[in-house]
């Protein structure tokens, strides 16, 4: 009976892997209690990749790009064979999605600090401010003041939710439990090698630009939600098609464009990294200076940002799988 056959084929199929509901209890747990204190995944990629960099560097970037591919893909494929050995278990994916969902993103903890530092700021406590800051960001807090501290802060939120939350659930979506831990893995070696230094330049050619590569849809994603959810489409809309091009990173730009237009504020401008000074080009110039009060707008952006991403990976996720079933 081939019809009857196919139904009990179809009906004894696993479900998917678990990502909607996996992706909706990871984004709670990580409202709930935030990144763990201790021993959290991504300090621990962090420390087995440093010590594969003292393995393999070379002031070459055939020698990075295969720190980068070690890296990256060892960590691909511990996703991938987690993933697999869960596959016929559905509450076990949940649960493994939800994990590693928590292990990726760090919404809270940003909006935690971001805060942070507002409040220090509102205080007039610079001090505080500066000691906190490179927990956010790795710009030299002891060159800022108060207003350019404040802009570093609504900057780095608008990067890190595309960095630390859009980006990890879009590859999430798109490749499951592998795609999620990939993600967050190449844009921690970017951060950890990925810059111009003189160690690095070379050596870290290639995870900046897997960075860039990985990061170009999350970044995209984010500034259309940015766009919906931040109370000025318009502004956000003309501030991304006008400036984004003139940042010097392809995924910052139109975050951070969006996130200054629907905030109604300019960013950019001068900046300073590990000694060496960076004159940016401005981001909404019709926008007025960033106040410390809109440390907390730009966390509440970013939050909107989250919910909405999650509604539309899920979404996507669940209608890719039941075009499949259809066609099956």
């Amino acid at each position: 009976m081939p019809g009857r056959s196919r139904s009990l084929s179809r009906a004894s199929r696993p479900f998917p892997d678990g990502f909607a509901y996996g992706a909706a209890a990871g984004l709670a747990v990580d409202l709930l209690v935030g990144d763990p204190r201790r021993g959290h995944p991504v300090a621990v990629f962090g420390r087995a990749a440093a010590a594969v960099e003292r393995r393999l560097h070379h002031d070459h970037r055939g020698w990075g790009a295969l720190h980068t591919a070690v890296c990256a893909g060892s960590t691909v494929a511990l996703g991938a064979l987690a993933a697999r050995a869960v596959r016929n278990r559905p509450a076990a994916a949940v649960a493994l999605t939800a994990a590693s969902v928590w292990a990726v993103v760090g919404g809270t903890t940003l909006g935690r600090e971001a805060r942070a530092i507002g409040g220090a700021l509102a205080a007039g406590d610079l001090e505080v401010a500066r000691e906190r800051l490179p927990h956010l960001c790795g710009r030299d807090p002891q060159s800022l003041d108060g207003p350019a501290m404040a802009r570093a802060v609504v900057e780095s939120v608008a990067e890190n939710t595309s960095d630390a939350v859009v980006g990890a659930l879009f590859w999430g979506a798109v490749a499951g439990v592998p795609g999620l831990v990939g993600f967050r893995a190449v844009n921690t070696l970017d951060a950890m090698v990925g810059h111009r230094s003189p160690r690095h330049r070379r050596f870290g050619w290639a995870s900046a630009r897997l960075d860039d590569v990985a990061g170009w849809p999350g970044a995209r994603l984010t500034a259309v939600l940015a766009t919906v959810a931040g109370g000025n489409p318009r502004g956000a809309a003309r501030a991304w098609r006008a400036d984004a091009a003139k940042h010097p990173s392809p995924n910052a730009g139109p975050v951070e464009a969006s996130f200054a237009g629907a905030l109604g504020v300019r960013l950019g401008g001068t900046l300073s990294y590990g000694g060496r000074v960076e004159h940016r080009p401005v981001l909404n110039g019709e926008g007025r200076p960033v106040e410390v009060a809109d440390i907390d707008r730009a966390v509440r952006l970013s939050r909107r940002v989250t919910g909405l991403t999650l509604a539309a990976c899920t979404g996507g996720r669940l209608l890719g799988y039941a075009l499949k079933r259809r066609n099956a």
